[in-house]
Order: structure tokens, then C-alpha cells, then sequence
């Protein structure tokens, strides 16, 4: 993802993704919300991964409370509304545009629900929460992995294959962080109460 995102910062309009962009790239509103979206994503990216080692949940849940307030403010306040602007002006038609849109919104309310259970001390289901947050934002690893591999696999014309990837980028990841919400074993030891643990 950095060796992807980097390039971007040279702030010229001839980079990669830019060069499909070339029709929006004289829109203030789309460039600001494109740097806003690179800029935030590797930091959201290492947050998240940060949040489910347990190590840190258990043993500095300080850290783990300060790296997911970096994480939840970033996808709230900079990332999801960044990646909505960009939805409206995706490439791919109607299709794609609805598929990000969805994306977005999904991210910001699965990221926000997230901060509301555990504040109100409901710790598994800020997990479950976090579960479907995090995968929406692994979408930008899984579009980025169905770009490369898709079109040696599916012959579509170019619109097509955007709007197959743009889908394909997200529901199979939400579908995955559903399994693991109902594997009730997973983190078990991170949920349980103190005199539930003890029991065992």
C-alpha cells in the first residue's frame, strides 16, 4: 500500500489511478478528499492491524485505547466522508458508484457503532463492530488484489470489471467478518468477565 500510495504525493495528475481521473481532477472538493482518503490510509491500515493482537488489548489496553482513537477518528472524520466524495465520481457508472457509496457509509456507521458499544461497556459487541469496520477497511487491499488478478481470470470490457471489483472489494470481506462474529471462541479470553476467567 505505500509503495502504491506514495507516487500521489509527487501531487502531479499523470500518476496511476489519476490518469482515469483526468475529467474530475479540476474539482477542488475530489482532489481534497482523494489526498485526505491516501493520506489517512496507511495510518487506519497499521491502526487496525494494531487493535486485534492481544497482546496489547490485555497487557496495554492504554495503547489500545489510544491507537483506536487514532483509528475511529480517521475513518469518522477524514477517510469515510473522503471516500463518499470519491464515490460520487467513480469511475464504472451508477454501479460502482452505489458499491463505494454503500462502502463508505457502512464504514463510517460499523467504525461509529464500534465507539458507542464500548463506551457503553458492551465489549462484545464492539468487537463484533470492529470486526465489519476493519474489513471494510481491508477493501482497499482486496480492490487493489482483484485489480491484478481478475482480468487474467474474467475477460470484461474495462467498465465491468470495475463494477464486478468495486463489489467484489467488500462483500466477500464483510462475509468473512461475519464468520468470525460467530465464532464465539474467538478473543474469548479478552471478553471474558474477570471472575468467568477465574472460573476456568
Amino acid at each position: 500500500m505505500m509503495k502504491i500510495t506514495i507516487p500521489y504525493f509527487s501531487f502531479e495528475y499523470d500518476v496511476d489511478f489519476l490518469l482515469t481521473k483526468q475529467s474530475v481532477l479540476h474539482i477542488s472538493v475530489w482532489r481534497i478528499a482523494f489526498y485526505s482518503h491516501i493520506s489517512s490510509s496507511l495510518i487506519i491500515l497499521l491502526a487496525g492491524i494494531i487493535q486485534f493482537i492481544k497482546t496489547v488489548i490485555i497487557h496495554k489496553p492504554q495503547i489500545h485505547r489510544a491507537i483506536g482513537k487514532v483509528y475511529i477518528s480517521l475513518i469518522l472524520f477524514v477517510s469515510a466522508p473522503a471516500g463518499f466524495v470519491m464515490a460520487i465520481y467513480a469511475n464504472g457508472g451508477i454501479a460502482a458508484k452505489t458499491s463505494f457509496g454503500i462502502i463508505s457509509v457502512l464504514w463510517w456507521y460499523f467504525t461509529f457503532t464500534a465507539y458507542r458499544k464500548v463506551r457503553a461497556g458492551k465489549i462484545q459487541e464492539h468487537l463484533n463492530f470492529m470486526y465489519r469496520s476493519f474489513a471494510l477497511t481491508l477493501s482497499a487491499i482486496t480492490l487493489r488484489i482483484y485489480v491484478l488478478v481478475l482480468p487474467s481470470v474474467i475477460h470484461l470490457p474495462a467498465k465491468e470489471m470495475y463494477t464486478l471489483v468495486s463489489f467484489l472489494s467488500w462483500i466477500p470481506n464483510l462475509m468473512v467478518a461475519e464468520w468470525l462474529i460467530r465464532k464465539t471462541f474467538f478473543y474469548k479470553d479478552v471478553i471474558l468477565k474477570p471472575q468467568e476467567q477465574a472460573a476456568q
